[in-house]
């Protein structure tokens, strides 16, 4: 073999195990490179993780709240039912009893008239009914703090 053929074998090889560094060099960086973008990544995640955590322990926290309001509006509305009831009592004792007051002063006047034309209506509002919304206050105190 000639002398230029080894140098040429030679140069070929040189060039061959350089090309060889380089793409191994290249291969390297983009590597690396990889792992710094798979770590940026990692730590976005760990960053939005612990957000949506957050915002998980808050949707429960305000969904506790929303049971809990529900829970005290469905009592507030059995209280509020539990009166209604006792309102509708009291309202028809208190016309029952308005009826036999009112039939009480008829058979009164039918008795005996009084002179002048003078009615339930001409004694005044107060006589009639005081004795009417005097018994209903004292039923109300009565229903108080009781069960319904």
């Amino acid at each position: 073999m000639n002398t230029s053929t080894t140098v040429w074998i030679a140069i070929a090889l040189v060039a061959a195990i350089l090309l060889m560094v380089v793409a191994l060099l290249a291969m390297g960086a983009r590597n690396r490179r990889r792992q710094r973008r798979a770590e940026e990544l990692r730590e976005q995640a760990r960053i939005e993780t612990a957000r949506v955590e957050r915002r998980e322990a808050l949707a429960q926290e305000t969904a506790a709240k929303a049971r809990a309001a529900q829970a005290e509006a469905e009592v507030k509305a059995a209280e509020a039912a539990r009166l209604q009831e006792h309102a509708a009592r009291h309202q028809s004792e208190a016309a029952t009893s308005r009826e036999q007051l009112q039939e009480q002063w008829d058979r009164a006047e039918s008795l005996a008239p009084k002179h002048g034309k003078q009615t339930n209506e001409a004694v005044g509002e107060e006589s009639v009914h005081a004795p009417v919304e005097a018994a209903n206050y004292r039923d109300a105190d009565n229903y108080r703090g009781t069960p319904g």
